[in-house]
């Protein structure tokens, strides 16, 4: 797998620019940022490019290696998926910090008693939302999860760089990882933390070859 043409001037702009945000890259190419968040996505996973909060993106100063990229295409998110953390929509919003925090999770599956089907999510960001609000503690979780539809999800056979994709593009920590497309029963997670570990290990990889 090769860079594409569009990938290349993008990294050639970050030399001569960085640090440069993705509207002023976008504004370069004469495309709209959404068009570019793929590419931008893909660079900044296999660490040609940082991506760096207020500041905008830089050239990691990384040659391009073929075999890194194949590496991580050949990849989809059943390779790398862990298990998820599921409560149902009974648990109270303490219970659920609490089980946050047991599990060092980022974000918290909620499933229907009855069916094992997902219904919505919640985050820490819901959380700790939830507590600044003075909301009741013992409320039931349902009350502050992200629900479905609105929801970005997964699955096995999607490729890992995809993912990387949805999280970057979405700007979420976490991706559900649902048995099929059309199912709502989750059988893992894809995170931010997760696509570092990976990248790391495919560098470290590369260096030893």
């Amino acid at each position: 797998m090769e860079l594409s043409e569009r990938q290349k001037e993008i990294i050639e702009i970050v030399k001569q620019k960085e640090p440069i945000s993705g509207d002023n890259i976008a504004e370069a190419l004469g495309l709209s940022k959404s068009t570019l968040r793929s590419d931008l996505a893909v660079l900044t996973m296999i660490g040609i490019l940082d991506a760096r909060p207020k500041v905008g993106y830089i050239y990691s100063g990384l040659n391009f290696e073929p075999l890194i990229q194949d590496r991580l295409a050949s990849l989809t998110v059943k390779d790398r998926m862990a298990p998820p953390v599921i409560i149902n929509q009974e648990t109270t919003i303490q219970d659920a910090i609490t089980t946050l925090f047991m599990y060092d999770a980022g974000t918290l599956v909620v499933a229907d008693q009855a069916t094992n089907d997902m219904v919505g999510i919640v985050s820490r960001k819901d959380l700790l939302r939830s507590m600044v609000m003075g909301n009741n503690q013992e409320a039931a979780v349902a009350l502050i999860m992200t629900r479905m539809p609105n929801i970005y999800v997964t699955y096995p056979k999607m490729p890992i760089l995809k993912a990387a994709e949805l999280i970057s593009r979405h700007e979420v920590d976490t991706l559900p990882v649902v048995k099929s497309k059309n199912s709502k029963e989750v059988i893992g997670k894809i995170s931010k933390t997760i696509l570092v570990n990976l990248l790391i290990e495919v560098g470290n990889e590369g260096d030893s070859a």
